[in-house]
C-alpha cells in the first residue's frame, strides 16, 4: 500500500471494493444457511415487526425479492452486501475523525479480514448487518455531537438528531442494539463535558425520535402479547452454574473475530477503560464497547440457552477504531503480513466453502457423520424436495426444518410448524387456519410411532407416507419420514 500511503480514503475505497466483489460472488455461489433460510421462507408480509427481531432485516430481504423477483440466494442477501460497504465507509469516516486517515485504514482493513463481521455480517441474510450500519453511523454522529475528534472540535448539538435517528435504526435491527444504547448513556453520565449538554433540548430529542421509531415494534407486540420479548428475555434465564461460561464464550467470540484481533481489541479496551474519559475518544469508544463484551459473557455463567458467539460482536465493531491507530504503531512489514496472511486464509476458507457446496467437492465429507447428521444439511438448499409434497400443506416440528423446506418449496406450499415453539411460522400461517385440510407432517426427530400417536387425535386419519429425501450432488444426506393426516380437527398445542 506504499503508493497509498498520503491517499488512505482512496486505498480504503478500493479495499472495500475488492471485499464487496468477493462477497458478492460468494453470496451467488452458495446456499442459505438455516438462519436465513427461516427467515425467508418464515413470512412474504411486510409487518411492523416480527417473532425473532424487528423489521429492518425482514423488510430488507423482501424489498429485494419485491424488486427483483425471486429468492436466489444472490437476490436475498443483495441487500446485505451492499450494508457491508456502507458500514465500512461509515467505520472509516469514523476513525478517520477520531485518528486519522491511517488508522482508518486500517480499522477497514480489519473489518474486512474478520470472518464474522465481512463475510457473516456482510454477506448473510442476517439482523447484524443493518444492526452494524446503524450502529456505526450512530456512534459517528454522536462523536460530532459530543464534540469528540482527533483535532479539537466544537460541539455540534445539530448532530443529536442524526444520532436519535441512527440509534432508533439500530432498534429496529435488532433487540441487542438496547446494550450499545444503554453504553451510549453511560458517555453523557461519565464524560464532563456531554454531561453538560444534558441541559439541553437537543438529547432529549434523540431519545425521544429513538423511541417514537421504535413504537411500531412495540405496538406489535403488545398485539402479540409480547412474544419476542418474552423470547429474547427468556435467553437469560436459567438455574446452571458454569463458572468457566465467560472464558469459554470469550473463546469463541475470539475465534470468529479472529485471535489476532480479538486479544488487541480487548487489551485496548481495557487501556482506554483504565485512562479513563480524559481521553475523551478511547473512552466513548470503549464505553460503547463494554457493556454487550462483559454482559453476554456474564449471563453464560446461570443462563440455560447457549450463548451465541455473535451476540456480543456490537461491543467489538466499536473497537475497531483503536485497533486501527494500534495498528498504525506497528511496523509496516508487520502489519502487512498479518493483514495478507488473514486475508488468504479468509480467502482459502470461502474458496473451500464454494468447492464443497456448489461444487460437490470432498464426496467423502458426507460419510464421516450418522445419517442425516452431515453438516451440509445446514448449508446447502433442500431443494431436491420441490416436487416431494404432494401439493399439500407441510408442517414441521421444528421452525430450522419448517425453514429449509419451506425455501426449498419457493413458496408453491404453505409451511407451518406444529409444537411449542414454530417462532415466526406461528404468527404467519398458524395451525388454526388449517382446520379442515390434509396435511404433509414430517415425522421427525424421534421415534416415528411415538409422533404418530401423538398426532393422530388432531386428524380424522393419520397415516404414513412416502419419506421425503434431501440429495445434494447425487449423495442422500437426509431421510424424512412423513405422516398425512387427512381432515385437521383441531390445531395441535
Amino acid at each position: 500500500m506504499k503508493g497509498f500511503a498520503h491517499r488512505p480514503a482512496t486505498a480504503a475505497a478500493i479495499l472495500v471494493a475488492v471485499a464487496v466483489a468477493v462477497r458478492l460472488g460468494f453470496a451467488g455461489l452458495t446456499g442459505l444457511g438455516i438462519d436465513e433460510s427461516y427467515m425467508v421462507a418464515a413470512t412474504d408480509r411486510f409487518a411492523a415487526s416480527y417473532f425473532d427481531h424487528p423489521l429492518a432485516s425482514w423488510w430488507l430481504e423482501l424489498a429485494s425479492r419485491w424488486l427483483f423477483g425471486g429468492v436466489a440466494p444472490i437476490v436475498v442477501r443483495l441487500p446485505f452486501v451492499g450494508l457491508s460497504a456502507v458500514s465500512s465507509w461509515l467505520l472509516f469516516i469514523l476513525t478517520r475523525r477520531l485518528y486519522g486517515g491511517g488508522a482508518a485504514f486500517w480499522a477497514v482493513a480489519a473489518y474486512s479480514i474478520s470472518p464474522l463481521f465481512s463475510l457473516a455480517f456482510g454477506c448473510w441474510v442476517l439482523p447484524d448487518g443493518p444492526l452494524d450500519a446503524a450502529l456505526l453511523a450512530a456512534a459517528y454522529a454522536l462523536s460530532r455531537a459530543l464534540g469528540i475528534a482527533e483535532a479539537p472540535d466544537a460541539a455540534a448539538p445539530r448532530w443529536w438528531l442524526a444520532a436519535g435517528l441512527f440509534a432508533g435504526l439500530a432498534l429496529l435491527s435488532k433487540y441487542n442494539a438496547a446494550l450499545t444504547l444503554a453504553d451510549a448513556v453511560l458517555v453523557m453520565l461519565s464524560d464532563p463535558a456531554a454531561r453538560r449538554q444534558l441541559r439541553h433540548w437537543q438529547p432529549w430529542a434523540a431519545a425521544a425520535l429513538v423511541l417514537l421509531l421504535f413504537m411500531p415494534v412495540l405496538f406489535w407486540n403488545a398485539e402479540h402479547r409480547w412474544v419476542s420479548f418474552d423470547y429474547q428475555s427468556g435467553r437469560a434465564i436459567g438455574s446452571h452454574l458454569h463458572l468457566l461460561a465467560p472464558f469459554t464464550i470469550w473463546a469463541g467470540e475470539a475465534l470468529f473475530v479472529l485471535p489476532w484481533l480479538w486479544l488487541p481489541m480487548v487489551v485496548l479496551l481495557l487501556g482506554a477503560l483504565r485512562r479513563g474519559p480524559a481521553e475523551r475518544r478511547g473512552w466513548m469508544l470503549a464505553m460503547l464497547a463494554v457493556l454487550p463484551i462483559a454482559l453476554f459473557a456474564l449471563v453464560g455463567i446461570w443462563s440455560s440457552t447457549r450463548i451465541l458467539y455473535h451476540w456480543a460482536a456490537p461491543g467489538y465493531l466499536l473497537l475497531f477504531p483503536l485497533l486501527g491507530r494500534w495498528a498504525t504503531g506497528l511496523s509496516p512489514w508487520l502489519r502487512s503480513a498479518v493483514a495478507c496472511l488473514s486475508a488468504g486464509l479468509l480467502a482459502g476458507a470461502m474458496l473451500l466453502i464454494v468447492a464443497v457446496l456448489r461444487f460437490g467437492a470432498l464426496p467423502e465429507l458426507v460419510l464421516l457423520f450418522p445419517p442425516g447428521k452431515s453438516p451440509l444439511l445446514q448449508a446447502v438448499d433442500w431443494d431436491s424436495l420441490r416436487g416431494e409434497t404432494g401439493g399439500r400443506v407441510v408442517a414441521a416440528l421444528r421452525w430450522y426444518d419448517a425453514g429449509k423446506v419451506g425455501y426449498a418449496l419457493r413458496g408453491r406450499v404453505p409451511v407451518t410448524v406444529f409444537g411449542p415453539a414454530p417462532h415466526q411460522f406461528g404468527i404467519s400461517l398458524p395451525p388454526s387456519t388449517l382446520l379442515g385440510q390434509d396435511i404433509r407432517l414430517l415425522a421427525m426427530p424421534g421415534d416415528v410411532s411415538a409422533i404418530a400417536r401423538a398426532y393422530a387425535p388432531y386428524f380424522r386419519s393419520l397415516e404414513p407416507a412416502p419419506a421425503m429425501t434431501v440429495i445434494d450432488h447425487g449423495r442422500v444426506l437426509l431421510v424424512i419420514p412423513t405422516l398425512l393426516g387427512k381432515d385437521l380437527l383441531a390445531p395441535p398445542p
